[in-house]
């Protein structure tokens, strides 16, 4: 497993997530689990799901300071698996956040901090 996990938020959630300890998207009571990428996945992720939104973020996730499972799956059916949390995000495996705001086109294109 990569060392680190990859969340992709808005700074909305994210604020709304500092009165808490932890963190827990929107989608979080739908699925039962946070969405994560590996580094290598982010941009295919931004791309696909939030292409054209501003105002996003994302989540550098040390996973072990997480208590719940992590699982790597893939539950659309395709070969690529992917980091799912369990439970919800404590804040202090928040190692960073880092703006991630899209191009002018739309597109994404990984953070100077993230290469």
């Amino acid at each position: 497993m990569e060392n680190k996990l990859y969340h992709i938020t808005t700074f909305q959630e994210w604020e709304a997530a500092q009165n808490y300890d932890e963190y827990q998207p929107q989608e979080f009571s739908n699925d039962g689990f946070i969405h994560c990428s590996y580094k290598h996945q982010l941009i295919r992720v931004a791309n696909f799901i939030f292409r054209g939104q501003n105002n996003l973020i994302i989540l550098v996730i040390d996973p072990n300071k997480i208590p719940s499972k992590i699982v790597t799956e893939n539950l659309e059916g395709g070969a690529e698996l992917f980091p799912h949390i369990y439970g919800k995000l404590p804040l202090k495996s928040v190692i960073s956040t880092i703006p991630f705001p899209c191009e002018l086109e739309g597109n994404f294109s990984l953070p100077a901090s993230l290469k």
